[in-house]
C-alpha cells in the first residue's frame, strides 16, 4: 500500500509541474483533436487527444513500474 501512495504522489507532482509549465510547452493541450468552442462570452475546451496521450504515457509508466517489482 505504501508503494502505491508513493507512486501516486510522484505522478501528482509530475502533473503539477506540467500544469505549471503549460504555457512553456507549446503542444500541451493544443493538439489536433482537442476541441475548442469559442462563442462570444462562452468558451469550452475538451482535450480529447491530450487525454489519450497522457493516458497511454501513464499506463506505460505504471506497467514498467509493475514489471520492475
Amino acid at each position: 500500500m505504501g508503494k502505491i501512495l508513493i507512486i501516486v504522489g510522484i505522478v501528482l507532482v509530475i502533473a503539477g509541474i506540467l500544469i505549471h509549465l503549460n504555457p512553456r510547452i507549446p503542444f500541451f493541450g493544443r493538439l489536433p483533436g482537442d476541441i475548442v468552442v469559442d462563442r462570444g462570452n462562452f468558451k469550452m475546451f475538451i482535450p480529447i487527444t491530450t487525454s489519450i496521450i497522457l493516458s497511454v504515457v501513464l499506463s506505460l509508466i505504471l506497467y514498467l513500474i509493475n514489471k520492475a517489482k
